[in-house]
């Protein structure tokens, strides 16, 4: 299903613990990690299909996590021509994606990356908040920046991507640098 622009709906899934972290995947036979994401089908309400995306790709039930924020519109990005299926080239642009921000309020152990036999993850981890900006692929950046920089107003003692990009660098400075 895509819109009159050649975008696919779809939603993102940023899903923190109690010190502002991330759950970070890795995508199965990959060196590729993002955050859960998926298509919304048709009839599907934005939160039905997060909910439903979030068993599939981490075994989580609407009663592990709480649904602290979402994005106010959606984001877009376009995929490469040489990532699109042949078949689908000049009508499929890219996604536009709603972004969910979630507590886990269970337990990690909670979390079960073959929930179904079509796993998307292999291995997960908790990340920093902003880490995910430097690591994702390429052109889905902007995204993942604005998506995390619009719902970091739900979250308390965070730092700011500005904050976050300059500790870095001194961090690099410091020790990267001098080797």
């Amino acid at each position: 299903m895509l819109d009159r622009e050649g975008y696919r709906p779809n939603v993102g899934i940023i899903i923190t613990n109690d010190r502002n972290e991330v759950f970070w995947g890795k995508r199965v036979h990959e060196h590729s990690w993002q955050f859960p994401q998926g298509g919304i089908k048709p009839g599907e309400s934005p939160e039905a299909a997060m909910y439903r995306e979030l068993m599939e790709e981490v075994g989580l039930l609407p009663h592990h996590v709480k649904i602290i924020g979402r994005t106010r519109d959606w984001l877009r990005y376009d995929v490469p021509t040489h990532w699109i299926k042949r078949e689908w080239r000049g009508s499929y642009k890219g996604q536009k994606q709603i972004w969910y921000l979630l507590r886990l309020t269970g337990r990690e152990t909670d979390v079960h990356l073959r929930a179904t036999h079509h796993p998307e993850f292999d291995a997960w981890r908790w990340h920093q908040y902003w880490a995910p900006v430097d690591e994702v692929i390429e052109f889905k950046r902007s995204v993942y920046l604005n998506a995390l920089h619009e719902l970091s107003r739900f979250l308390h003692e965070l730092p700011s991507w500005t904050d976050f990009v300059q500790a870095r660098q001194n961090y690099d400075d410091k020790y990267l640098l001098t080797e």
